[in-house]
């Protein structure tokens, strides 16, 4: 079994660890680390995993590093755990922020260190993530397989090429937190017409998750599943026209263009 470190212990970082408990992983094979240390005992308490205080001695042996800090703290991490690292003689670095390439970590590394890049998304936390793996030039095939392996606990998981990386970030890395403020403003709609707060909530979430499962369970295009619901001259319609009068589609195409132009930003 792999044995496996989490530097960082955030959203992101707490997401990976309970799905890879879930999906089988001895707890007491995950070593983490976190800045606060009410944060690093609330893990410790929570999922049982080793944490610990530096991030040097918390890689030391391990199979697979999972870095999950923000995009301008991912090199200064693996400046630190550099050397450690180049004394493993198979510890594959996998970086979990926007923006860093793989060739930037590799230049950190000694020469020959397998990296690979994932953006995963949150829904990880309850093991629906939807995860894209990109490895760096000196990642073999059973590198990539271990780290999808790995990542199947929380979800999906999908290889691409690097130069996708910006464009995956915006289709599915951040775009749960456009389904939210969507669902948000659905809840509001549903207080202006009447409902009570928690109604409302009940109405909308539940819509969205069902719809969601007919995306994934029944493969049919979500075309066709919207006009399975769009009678003529129906009420459906009705909220159609003015969603695309008011410009929904020029808004996610100008949304997720903006999300990839600044994941590509925050790489440079």
């Amino acid at each position: 079994m792999s044995s496996i470190a989490v530097i960082g212990g955030g959203k992101i970082g707490e997401a990976l660890i309970a799905g890879l408990i879930a999906g089988g992983t001895n707890p007491k094979n995950i070593h983490v680390t976190n800045r606060s240390a009410n944060r690093s005992q609330y893990l410790r308490e929570k999922y049982e995993v080793v944490t610990f205080d530096e991030n040097g001695p918390a890689v030391d042996g391990v199979d697979v590093v999972f870095v999950c800090v923000k995009p301008q703290a991912v090199l200064k991490v693996v400046d630190e755990i550099a050397e450690v690292i180049d004394n493993n003689d198979a510890t594959t670095v996998v970086s979990m922020a926007a923006g860093i390439t793989t060739a930037a970590i590799e230049e950190v590394l000694a020469a020959g260190s397998s990296v690979i890049r994932v953006m995963p998304n949150t829904p990880m936390l309850v093991g629906k993530g939807m995860s894209a793996v990109a490895p760096g030039r000196f990642a073999k095939d059973e590198h990539v397989d271990k780290i999808v392996e790995l990542l199947d606990m929380v979800g999906s998981v999908c290889v691409v090429s690097e130069s996708d990386m910006d464009a995956v970030t915006a289709l599915a890395g951040s775009s749960p937190a456009y389904l939210f403020l969507f669902t948000e403003a659905m809840i509001d709609a549903g207080v202006n017409l009447g409902f009570t707060s928690e109604a409302s909530r009940l109405l909308a979430v539940n819509a969205f998750y069902g719809a969601a499962a007919m995306l994934k369970e029944t493969g049919k295009h979500p075309q066709a599943l919207r006009a399975d619901v769009s009678s003529p001259g129906g009420s459906t319609i009705a909220a159609i026209r003015v969603l695309e009068e008011a410009g929904i589609r020029a808004a996610v195409y100008n949304a997720t263009e903006a999300c990839a132009r600044r994941s590509k930003e925050l790489g440079s």
